[in-house]
């Protein structure tokens, strides 16, 4: 009866589970590939692969900003739509490149990664919604489609406040590995600072 004695079988198995672990780690030490990709490797990756997008969205804040002075509402609606929709496939086109640059080698790295680009795609549904907000607003009425364009614009707002993830990514060694990088430089004359997307 002593040969089936839980205890005893749990420590055998313990054992065998440790050298296991010992054999798994040394087979894995050997290969070495995972080593070599760095922190900046990471930043490199994703920058080349968001460049494109901070060009774009550049041009669609600056459309929504060339015509909200003085447009005609019908002016402003086209010209927002269009931002809006370029927008939405902008910030897909950042949580694609994070989920291309793959899990950058620190605490928590796949985490930070899958939160950013988590966080990035709500934003594009976001500009989505902003869209078809302005799509439905009637622009034969200025005062109505002033006041329809309240919303919008509280809407706006918080698609820029929800950044907290991206926050907490560049606030580590993942930030200071991106602002190295020229993909990740902000494109848009006198922004005042850095892209939201990267």
């Amino acid at each position: 009866m002593e040969g089936t004695d839980p205890v005893k079988v749990n420590k055998k198995l313990a054992v065998a589970l440790s050298g296991g672990a010992v054999l798994v780690l040394a087979l894995s030490g050997c290969s070495g590939e995972e080593d070599k990709f760095t922190v900046d490797d990471w930043a490199k990756k994703y920058c080349d692969a968001a460049k494109p997008q901070l060009k774009k969205q550049a041009a669609a804040e600056e459309l929504i900003r060339s015509t909200a002075s003085d447009g005609k509402p019908g002016d402003i609606q086209t010209a927002d739509s269009q931002a809006f929709q370029d927008l939405a496939d902008v910030y897909k086109g950042y949580a694609g490149a994070f989920r291309e640059a793959g899990t950058p080698p620190v605490e928590n790295g796949e985490q930070l990664v899958k939160a950013a680009a988590t966080e990035l795609d709500a934003n594009a549904k976001s500009y989505l919604d902003l869209k078809k907000q302005v799509d439905a607003l009637d622009t034969g009425d200025q005062q109505e489609f002033a006041d329809g364009l309240r919303p919008v614009a509280d809407g706006l707002r918080k698609i820029e406040q929800n950044q907290a993830a991206r926050d907490r990514l560049r606030a580590g060694e993942t930030g200071e590995a991106m602002t190295k990088q020229s993909g990740c430089k902000p494109v848009a004359p006198a922004t005042g600072g850095a892209p939201s997307g990267s």
